[in-house]
């Protein structure tokens, strides 16, 4: 039993393995120049850096209407 359990297990890790070879790597450095490319290009849509007009809030707070 623990040879077939072995060989099950000793599969796995060569499909794992299989599969990390497939991708695709990149340098951090790299991603880290494309992601600061991509904010720098995209800032001005960014509602967290812009701010969001209290016309198109949809969490502003409610007007409450008071009645005497």
């Amino acid at each position: 039993i623990s040879g077939s359990s072995s060989i099950a297990t000793m599969k796995k890790v060569i499909q794992q393995l299989q599969l990390e070879a497939r991708l695709h790597w990149v340098k951090v450095s790299q991603v880290a120049t494309d992601l600061k490319q991509f904010c720098l290009q995209n800032a001005q849509h960014d509602p967290l850096l812009t701010g969001v007009s209290s016309s198109k809030n949809p969490f502003r707070p409610h007007q409450v209407c008071h009645f005497l």
